[in-house]
């Protein structure tokens, strides 16, 4: 079994869901309170073991390279201003040099195309994907536990939590077999099927670990749903020969390219942090005391 060293993060989307805010800035540097949402991908890659990280980039991404490289200048402006806190926060979150690449989707067809030019970065060996709009909350983060499952079975392994089975529509959904580990072995993958089609109410929730032979069968696969080159029918396919298990994730992902998933994330990490939990845990409960009157007195009068 070979060692998952390397991690690709698709940053190269457009962000339609978040415009007018991301008509100039990429939707990955956002911010969820102080950081960028790309840089929680990142930091869970690297609490996972994760050595290089793969990003695959796209016009008018350039300030994501920007934000994983050196800037002397700042670095010396808080060293000279003794802002030890401030400098300390930015050395944490810097990568190696050498520990990252960056690669160019030059079109946008799909999930599966970005992830299938990242092949010539990743070689012959496993890797980790990280969609980056996906943000893990827990005690242990999302990909870590991945991991674990990965290194006690192989294979492929998919990060799943349970929906509603009211809401499968929206999700890719697997099936359920025999336990694997602390996972369970993975028999079909069905992107968004309606509630009396779903396999299971399983849903990949943006976390995957995968052989080096996805990326043979993306160079040949067709398009699928949206006319693009989706992922999830490549892993049908590699699903054929290959096993591929699930782990269930006991914590919580937030889908911050959701403009209601990333105020959630918003206020769910800051509650999570000792020095702005009681700066905001009162104006937050205010705030939805106020709301909930309001709509009270409006039912009222309806």
């Amino acid at each position: 079994m070979k060692k998952v060293r390397k991690a690709v993060i698709p940053v190269a989307g457009l962000g339609t869901r978040f415009l007018p805010a991301t008509k100039a800035m990429p939707k990955e540097m956002l911010t969820v309170v102080d950081r960028p949402v790309v840089q929680y991908a990142v930091d869970e890659a690297r609490e996972a073991g994760i050595e290089h990280i793969v990003f695959v980039t796209g016009r008018n991404k350039h300030v994501i390279e920007d934000h994983f490289d050196i800037q002397p200048e700042l670095i010396e402006t808080l060293t000279r201003a003794n802002k030890n806190a401030e400098l300390a926060a930015i050395e944490a979150l810097q990568v190696d040099a050498g520990r990252v690449s960056f690669t160019r989707q030059q079109a946008p067809h799909g999930l599966g195309h970005a992830v299938w030019c990242a092949r010539d970065l990743i070689g012959d060996e496993p890797f980790a994907l990280l969609l980056p709009d996906m943000v893990s909350f827990g005690v242990r983060r999302c990909l870590a536990t991945a991991m674990q499952l990965y290194r006690e079975a192989g294979g492929n392994v998919l990060s799943v939590e349970q929906c509603s089975p009211l809401e499968t529509a929206k999700y890719g959904i697997v099936g359920k077999g025999g336990p694997v580990g602390a996972g369970f072995a993975i028999t079909e993958m069905v992107e968004k099927p309606e509630p009396s089609q779903a396999p299971s109410n399983f849903y990949i929730n943006g976390r995957y670990i995968l052989q080096p032979e996805i990326f043979d069968l993306l160079e040949t696969q067709e398009r699928g749903a949206g006319n693009e080159i989706q992922l999830t029918d490549a892993m049908a396919r590699l699903a054929r020969v290959q096993p591929f298990h699930a782990a269930p994730f006991s914590g919580r992902m937030f889908d911050t390219g959701s403009k209601a998933g990333f105020i959630e994330a918003n206020v769910a990490m800051a509650l999570a942090r000792d020095d702005l939990r009681d700066q905001v845990l009162g104006p937050i409960a205010e705030l939805v005391a106020s709301h909930a009157g309001a709509a009270s007195r409006i039912n009222r009068s309806a």
